[in-house]
């Protein structure tokens, strides 16, 4: 049944209510034209309950912006959303990657995140290039997809909004891998599902990293707002030589700051009996939450980012398929994903809006089951990166 306006309607009974069902939700494809956004195709989705968030086809299909009832949850930079002919992978020392940041969520990938890093490349068996230089986060997030279908399809009494679409990172004498992204929402729900498969379509032994640059702010990021997980240790801070030098440790937030340095944490999450890991940012005045659920399995590594400047307040939930330690690291310690031609590795997410205290109170009671989190602002960190297991 589509739970819409306090009622359980049948598909005849949604139907008759009006000529389209464009009048409570729908999916929508439009083209953007100011600025640095001019040029990039966009997916609109409405839910129907006041949840709307747009994907942006021509940036690997991320999610752009995302709101609740007017209330702001998905972040806005300063660089705002910038059209991938305006990017620079290569720029500013490998920082270039800065100026296309914004957005509830940007993907990192498809062979490489976090900072910039030189690899070898002996596996794509070209001399000329013995090496390859990786920016900040890798190249996917500025890469338009292939728009394979998009729309509404019913499921018996269930309307489902939809878009699915192709990412192709590739070049000559290196890597050639998909991204296949699908992007569901079911009419009356607050929940996003986010399933995702990236292929190696290439004939090379390449490696595979990937992550999710989940990205919250105002007004759902507010003093006061609280980061709820179900942590089991505090693995690593970058700002630990400095701990409490700022005020602000990893749980309670406060308003914007003033040249503030960003914090980043690394936490060992615990998973629930389904392998599950589910962590949110809540706002207790506004009675307001949001929810990111992943698989243990598929993004065993948690980073938790913390950008409070004043200008470009923001908190970020990163699941990740490795430790922060970064991309040689990851070599070093047998821990890197390596792809042979056909092999593939999926990824299935679920955001999820907490519209009520009564949500929020559900969602934090389910995360403290799995886990009890630290009370103290901060925790000592272990320093422990456990071994990723089952990698090849």
């Amino acid at each position: 049944m589509v739970q819409l306006y306090g009622k359980h309607l049948s598909r005849g009974e949604f139907e008759a209510l009006s000529g389209a069902s464009g009048h409570a939700a729908g999916v929508r494809l439009v083209e953007l034209v100011e600025g640095v956004e001019r040029g990039m195709r966009m997916l609109e989705f409405r839910s129907g309950t006041g949840l709307r968030f747009t994907v942006l086809v021509d940036r690997a299909m991320d999610i752009a912006e995302c709101d609740y009832r007017g209330q702001g949850i998905g972040w806005h930079s300063p660089a705002g959303f910038r059209a991938p002919t305006l990017h620079d992978y290569e720029g500013e020392g490998g920082l270039g990657w800065m100026r296309s940041f914004s957005g509830l969520m940007v993907t990192c990938g498809l062979d490489h995140i976090l900072f910039m890093n030189e690899t070898d490349t002996a596996s794509y068996h070209y001399g000329p290039r013995q090496t390859a230089s990786h920016s900040l986060h890798g190249r996917v997030g500025t890469i338009p997809a292939r728009l394979t279908g998009y729309g509404e399809r019913w499921e018996g009494d269930e309307l489902i909004l939809w878009a699915e679409g192709v990412v192709t990172q590739g070049a000559v004498f290196a890597e050639h891998l998909e991204l296949h992204r699908r992007i569901e929402i079911t009419v009356g729900t607050n929940d996003i599902r986010l399933s995702d498969r990236v292929v190696n379509r290439g004939f090379y032994r390449t490696p595979h990293m990937f992550c999710y640059h989940i990205n919250v702010g105002h007004p759902l990021l507010d003093e006061g707002a609280r980061y709820v997980a179900p942590i089991h240790d505090v693995v690593w801070a970058a700002h630990a030589d400095s701990y409490d030098a700022q005020g602000v440790g990893y749980r309670d937030m406060p308003g914007p700051q003033m040249n503030f340095h960003e914090q980043v944490w690394q936490h060992d999450m615990a998973a629930d009996a389904e392998g599950r890991v589910p962590v949110a940012l809540v706002n207790d005045r506004l009675g307001l939450g949001f929810m990111v659920t992943t698989r243990k399995d598929q993004f065993p590594c948690q980073y938790e980012w913390q950008n409070l400047q004043a200008g470009q307040y923001a908190i970020g939930i990163e699941p990740s398929s490795h430790h922060v330690l970064g991309n040689q690291a990851a070599r070093d310690r047998g821990e890197m994903i390596w792809l042979e031609h056909g092999d593939a590795r999926s990824y299935d997410t679920v955001f999820s809006i907490l519209p009520d205290a009564d949500a929020v109170a559900e969602a934090e009671a389910r995360i403290r089951a799995i886990s009890d989190q630290p009370d103290q602002a901060y925790p000592a960190t272990s320093g422990h990166f456990r071994a990723l297991e089952g990698r090849e």
